[in-house]
């Protein structure tokens, strides 16, 4: 059973930063695919950056590319959210979700591990 724990959501204006945080039992960032979705009221749940196994290719939304980094510390079990210039759009729960093969073009109700989410909110 994979666990997965986020933290670091916030509220700030635009153009601030913040880091999330995803912390996953034992062996998980070496073994899964990691990644944040994220979803605003009314809206469906969208991918926003992953993170291959171990750590060394990743990839983003078009929307967040340029300004989110995901990146991952395979001591700790944890993968990270840089998010810089943030816009209100970037508003949401951001979800941390793994899955043993690679589910970018999946449908999220596909991915079996979620974390319960982070808030973040973004004013203008």
């Amino acid at each position: 059973q994979v666990q997965l724990v986020e933290s670091g959501g916030g509220s700030v204006q635009a153009g601030r930063s913040l880091t999330l945080s995803c912390a996953a039992s034992t062996y998980t960032a070496i073994n899964y695919y990691i990644g944040w979705f994220r979803q605003a009221p009314g809206k469906e749940r969208e991918g926003v950056a992953i993170i291959f196994p171990g750590g060394a290719v990743t990839d983003y939304a078009d929307t967040v590319k340029g300004r989110f980094t995901i990146s991952q510390d395979n001591a700790k079990n944890t993968v990270y959210l840089q998010m810089n210039n943030l816009k209100p759009d970037d508003t949401g729960m951001y979800y941390c979700a793994a899955h043993r093969i690679y589910w970018w073009s999946l449908s999220p109700n596909l991915i079996p591990y979620w974390g319960q989410g982070t808030q973040v909110s973004v004013s203008s």
